[in-house]
């Protein structure tokens, strides 16, 4: 399972979404997010489903990553749909035995909190597929560039975040080598309770956390040797320009926002029942 996670990794690519402004989509993914929040009946989720899934056609990116980045979480997911299945009061009730009351609208509400979040995951996803740390790197820098009038360290905190999302990946590899090293020498990680499997996780947990801290030993003294000294002064290969694409993809974006509010405002009295 560890092999499957993707969170982080970038998919080189020649596609329109590959070739967009980093900025431009880092606008548009928290966009989507608004408009995942805004859905308010299940026909809002259909046009952001075929947004998304167009996404991907148009990045050429193939659907089982949506798989794969979702796989990681899945038990974040099964966790809060069971929730709301279980502690949503409603009028229909389906199911009662003690304090345990299943309804339609616990129901419709763990379905619709289980599909918001893996449109969520999903379409973040996207974003790290077709875009370099690079250019998310300097993308976050001059969004938050304005914030520098008040001495806010705009490039320090896109530094950080983009050396964390490129680690990711690297530490889910090293994590891998360690559990087949580990059991290569008799380690058992997969029987017995839930303690004797967190006890079986130490001696995972103590290389990782060394060889983690080593790496960044090891990044600070290349930056140091390569006289790195924060955002002043420095310069781009390659400049961040809008084409026509992100503001046509901006207008599809807001289209849809429009679309799924025009949806909400329209009363569906077939659905109050589900309310």
């Amino acid at each position: 399972m560890i092999k499957d996670i993707t969170i982080g990794q970038y998919f080189p690519g020649h596609s329109p979404v590959h070739r967009m402004d980093p900025r431009m989509k880092l606008i548009l993914t928290i966009f989507y997010i608004v408009i995942l929040f805004v859905v308010s009946n299940p026909f809002g989720f259909i046009p952001a489903v075929l947004f998304l899934g167009f996404a991907y056609g148009v990045s050429k990116i193939p659907i089982k990553m949506i798989a794969k980045s979702i796989k990681p979480i899945l038990p974040i997911i099964i966790f809060t749909g069971v929730l709301n299945l279980l502690f949503i009061d409603g009028e229909n009730v389906l199911f009662a035995a003690g304090p345990i009351h299943i309804t339609v609208q616990g129901i419709y509400t763990s379905l619709k909190m289980a599909l918001r979040l893996v449109l969520l995951i999903a379409g973040t996803s996207l974003m790290t597929y077709t875009t370099s740390p690079i250019s998310l790197t300097d993308a976050i820098e001059q969004l938050l560039s304005p914030l520098k009038k008040v001495h806010f360290p705009a490039h320090e905190l896109a530094m950080m975040m983009s050396i964390a999302l490129r680690f990711i990946p690297t530490l889910v590899e090293e994590t891998d080598k360690i559990m087949s090293a580990q059991k290569a020498r008799g380690a058992d990680m997969e029987s017995g309770g839930l303690i004797q499997r967190a006890k079986a996780l130490i001696p995972i947990m103590i290389p990782l956390f060394i060889s983690a801290f080593r790496r960044a030993e090891e990044l600070a003294l290349a930056m140091e040797c390569r006289c790195y000294h924060g955002g002043e002064g420095r310069t781009r290969m390659k400049q961040l320009r809008y084409t026509g694409v992100d503001f046509a993809a901006l207008g599809v974006v807001t289209g849809l926002l429009l679309v799924i509010i025009l949806l909400n405002i329209v009363p569906m009295p077939f659905l109050d029942w589900l309310m």
